[in-house]
């Protein structure tokens, strides 16, 4: 797959269910022209039209014209969802020594503030771990930085921007997500700044397809789990998604939408549920009193959910064979919770661990049968639901395999819950 072309989608999904028309594309980012790094000129000597200084005149020429035709730097890809907000970084590698005597201050500010920390503040994170080394994108070779912050902290990052004065180098940010729209007005009175509004399910995929062609750093970005109910046999294994069509990709960030994706430029929203990442989180909080998703899910971690859920066997006194139900399967999500003496016996922990065995269950069954109905066998998972989160993906792993008797095959990424702002990103790259 070409990295630039045109197509793809991203991100957090509604939860209303049904398939989904591809929403029209905003207008392309206008920018105002000014010398940065993005477009710097290396200085051209002054060639004449020997014969076999030709070649390297036309050399020139193609580098001048891509030169022209790509956008300043800073390069920004911006997914806002409901709950975290991701964002993309290219630094370049290759500034040369009369790009950077040239390069604005407020330039500079900014690519040493992103690349020299690890957290912003108190609650934003650079995933240093996820960072792609040495890509060439539009004639420059540079990394790919990966930051996520809450949502409920925007303003705190517009006005940041402010104080930087990115709008002295842009006009306009490709953004995407639900935040896209919620936040459009205080980009432009805070900020001044415009944003390229991006359908994210656009977004979602064409930044799952580049990820998936680049690979991570030489290693595969798609894997599974084998033996995953197993602790001591389990393994984490590469998958190769060189011809990923049909696939089913389950995005699972405050809620969930599930894709069936036939090509790069053909798919179609099935359905989506509400129940996801943001209800695990939400539940917890009201459940356990914890106030962070990684304190929620270090919680679920210690705890036993058979002792909050009533399993086939609390009904049967073992498995009910007729319908092939084995007795640890699930008859009812926090049913054990009816009773009084069993409300009192378990823990936060044990809570947490339901909330998230319930969630995760759910959205397993659901795309099991959309798998079944769009008659496809490989299912995709991504979104940052499943950031540190191996219970849930192993989880979905066995469960896909079991109940399809081996028909069905859960697959993850590394990059989880950043392909949205990638795939806004790859459009900042297209759209000159």
């Amino acid at each position: 797959m070409e990295p630039l072309q045109n197509g793809g989608g991203s991100a957090e999904a509604a939860s209303a269910s049904g398939p989904e028309e591809k929403r029209r594309r905003e207008p392309a980012p206008s920018r105002r022209r000014r010398s940065n790094s993005g477009a710097g000129a290396d200085a051209d000597s002054g060639a004449g039209p020997h014969p076999r200084e030709r070649g390297g005149s036309v050399a020139r020429q193609r580098l001048d014209s891509l030169r022209k035709s790509r956008p300043l730097f800073p390069w920004f890809g911006l997914d806002i969802g409901g709950t975290l907000v991701k964002l993309v970084y290219f630094e370049p590698k290759d500034i040369t020594a009369e790009e950077e005597e040239e390069e604005v201050e407020n330039l500079k500010s900014i690519r040493k503030y992103l690349t020299s920390n690890v957290a912003y503040g108190s609650t934003g994170i650079r995933d240093v771990h996820l960072e792609l080394k040495d890509l060439t994108l539009c004639g420059r070779k540079g990394n790919l930085h990966f930051i996520r912050f809450p949502t409920h902290d925007m303003p705190a990052f517009i006005q940041m921007g402010s104080e930087k004065h990115f709008s002295s180098l842009h006009t306009t940010l490709c953004a995407t997500g639900g935040g896209a729209y919620k936040f459009e007005q205080d980009f432009r009175t805070m900020g001044d700044l415009q944003l390229c509004k991006l359908d994210e399910l656009d977004c979602l995929i064409k930044g799952v397809l580049y990820i998936d062609s680049v690979g991570f750093n030489g290693h595969s970005e798609c894997y599974y789990f084998e033996n995953p109910t197993d602790s001591e046999k389990c393994q984490k294994l590469p998958f190769n998604l060189e011809n990923p069509y049909p696939l089913l990709l389950v995005n699972i960030g405050s809620g969930v939408s599930i894709l069936a994706v036939y090509s790069k430029d053909n798919y179609k929203r099935v359905t989506g549920t509400s129940l996801g990442g943001g209800t695990f989180f939400g539940l917890c909080c009201l459940l356990t009193g914890c106030s962070t998703f990684e304190e929620a899910l270090e919680m679920a971690s210690l705890g036993d959910s058979t002792k909050v859920d009533k399993l086939v066997r609390d009904i049967y006194g073992g498995d009910y064979e007729r319908f092939g139900l084995p007795g640890w399967a699930v008859a009812s999500s926090f049913g054990n919770m009816m009773s009084k003496e069993k409300r009192e016996s378990v823990s936060k922990e044990d809570l947490a661990r339901a909330t998230l065995i319930t969630i995760t269950n759910n959205i397993g069954s659901i795309a099991r049968m959309c798998a079944l109905n769009e008659n496809i066998n490989r299912v995709v998972f991504v979104g940052n639901f499943l950031r540190i989160n191996t219970i849930s993906m192993r989880l979905l792993a066995y469960a896909l395999d079991y109940w399809s008797k081996g028909q069905l095959k859960a697959l993850f990424l590394e990059h989880e819950g950043y392909f949205g702002a990638v795939g806004a990103f790859l459009e900042l790259l297209n759209s000159t």
